[in-house]
């Protein structure tokens, strides 16, 4: 800039800091509330609450349960907590059977199983969202028309395919079976289709390949949904109970969560203080696992297309 020009230059930028300033509007442009409006509020945030002290309230009734001597879980009248208090139950419970084991092949067969689904499904919902190919739109539909059949009704088929393999009583019977989900397959396709088209056109310009394309430029994208469609795997995983009760042989070695809390019950008797207090802490990891990954859940809910959209 030259000195002529250094005069007017600095007259307009005189003009600019004298000009009034813009109200600062920190309501975000909504309108305050009208007296109606915050009745509905109140009545809005009274409803939130009571539903969830409705849902909350099984667990905490079966937290204090878990710490009531077993000759008081039905006494009547019922009370919240009972003569004593103990602890000791939450110790009993690795004391009464292999509960080591089955904290660690639920473990095991959650991470795993979710990994695979992760892998299977992100690149199926690939093909299915962003690449062109013949007879694409029928074979999703047929893919997705796998959702209306009931696990109840595959088991005995998956069973005898298992025997076929001879994966009875083994890992792989718990975690390939449900490795290839419609259900997620779907999930990442809505996702990706969400994503402009021009990203993957400008890779191409660069020379990039779909593989390329989808490792570096979709993938990272979707982080959203993959947190969603890795928090419902996992706690399918961990909440199965019918397969690995069917497909495990010898509990003791391969059986998951599930199938050991049914093992409190037995031909002496249930002992419901240590149900009770295993199934609380089979709940630990699925909550934590929830709150960590609750913003990713929320956003990736609403742009999957799981919104009600």
């Amino acid at each position: 800039m030259s000195i002529d020009t250094l005069p007017a230059a600095t007259a307009v930028f005189d003009a600019e800091t004298d000009a009034p300033a813009e109200p600062d509007d920190r309501s975000g442009g909504r309108e305050p509330l009208t007296k109606r409006g915050r009745v509905r509020l109140v009545f809005a945030h009274i409803a939130v609450y009571v539903a969830a002290a409705i849902f909350v309230s099984p667990i905490v009734y079966a937290f204090f349960s878990a710490l009531k001597p077993n000759s008081e879980m039905f006494s009547m009248p019922p009370t919240l907590i009972g003569s004593e208090v103990r602890w000791s139950n939450f110790v009993d419970v690795f004391a009464y059977g292999p509960f080591l084991t089955y904290i660690g092949n639920s473990f095991f067969v959650s991470i795993t199983g979710t990994l695979v689904v992760l892998a299977v499904s992100t690149t199926a919902g690939y093909a299915f969202g962003r690449l062109r190919w013949k007879g694409r739109d029928a074979v999703f539909v047929i893919f997705l028309a796998t959702l209306m059949v009931p696990q109840e009704v595959l088991v005995i088929p998956m069973f005898q395919v298992m025997q076929w393999f001879g994966w009875v009583d083994t890992y792989q019977s718990l975690i390939l079976p449900f490795a290839f989900t419609a259900f997620g397959t779907f999930l990442m396709r809505q996702f990706f289709r969400g994503i402009p088209f021009e990203l993957e056109e400008a890779a191409r310009v660069d020379g990039a390949g779909p593989i390329r394309s989808f490792l570096q430029i979709i993938l990272p994208l979707a982080k959203s949904a993959v947190a969603v469609l890795s928090v419902f795997t996992f706690l399918s995983f961990w909440n199965s109970y019918l397969w690995p009760l069917i497909v495990t042989v010898d509990y003791a070695a391969h059986g998951t969560l599930p199938v050991g809390l049914a093992s409190f019950s037995g031909l002496q008797g249930t002992r419901w203080d240590l149900q009770m207090a295993a199934a609380i802490i089979s709940m630990v990891p699925t909550t934590v696992l929830v709150i960590v990954l609750q913003k990713h859940l929320v956003k990736g809910i609403a742009m999957a297309g799981l919104g009600g959209r």
